[in-house]
């Protein structure tokens, strides 16, 4: 049976959003495994998704202060299917990014980041799939806010979208 996930980063809510637009929530809601890579800025959706998701995992970000350091590690590090996933927020600039994880997270099949709000989508030499999911609150230089979803079955990840959030969602 295929395990689904929803990739969040960069959620910075209250600071840039008064919470998670409706498509998020909605994804969220169907989800097997939510991941979030840091930059909550605030306690609420990480409560939210703790009561919600059906398994958060989750890292704190630069931008995150004591209460969530103190809730949150740095690094993650998780299994779904056979299929060994790692979770950070910071991985430096995007030149040498592929090579540096490899370095890094040599035991991962994937890795799963945040900080830059721009969507990553790359494999490294060494086979490590990099996923930023970019931010559904804060779009900074793109042209929508977005997050992500996937499917892992088989021990293989399927389906990786990179899913666009309504523009218009903070106006009702």
């Amino acid at each position: 049976m295929p395990t689904s996930l929803v990739l969040l980063a960069d959620t910075h809510v209250p600071k840039r959003a008064p919470g998670l637009p409706p498509e998020v929530w909605a994804a969220i809601d169907d989800a097997d495994v939510v991941v979030h890579a840091g930059d909550w800025v605030g306690l609420r959706v990480l409560e939210e998704l703790e009561r919600r998701a059906r398994v958060l995992v989750g890292v704190f970000g630069n931008n995150d202060g004591a209460a969530l350091r103190a809730r949150l590690p740095e690094v993650a590090r998780f299994e779904v299917d056979g299929i060994r996933l790692a979770v950070i927020h910071e991985t430096g600039p995007a030149s040498g990014r592929e090579t540096r994880m490899d370095a890094a997270f040599p035991d991962a099949e994937v890795l799963v980041f945040g900080h830059s709000h721009i969507p990553w989508d790359t494999v490294s030499p060494q086979g490590l799939r990099l996923l930023n999911p970019g931010s559904p609150t804060d779009r900074r230089r793109q042209p929508v806010a977005t997050f992500m979803t996937a499917r892992i079955e088989d021990g293989a990840v399927h389906d990786v979208r990179l899913e666009a959030v309504d523009p218009g969602w903070r106006a009702g």
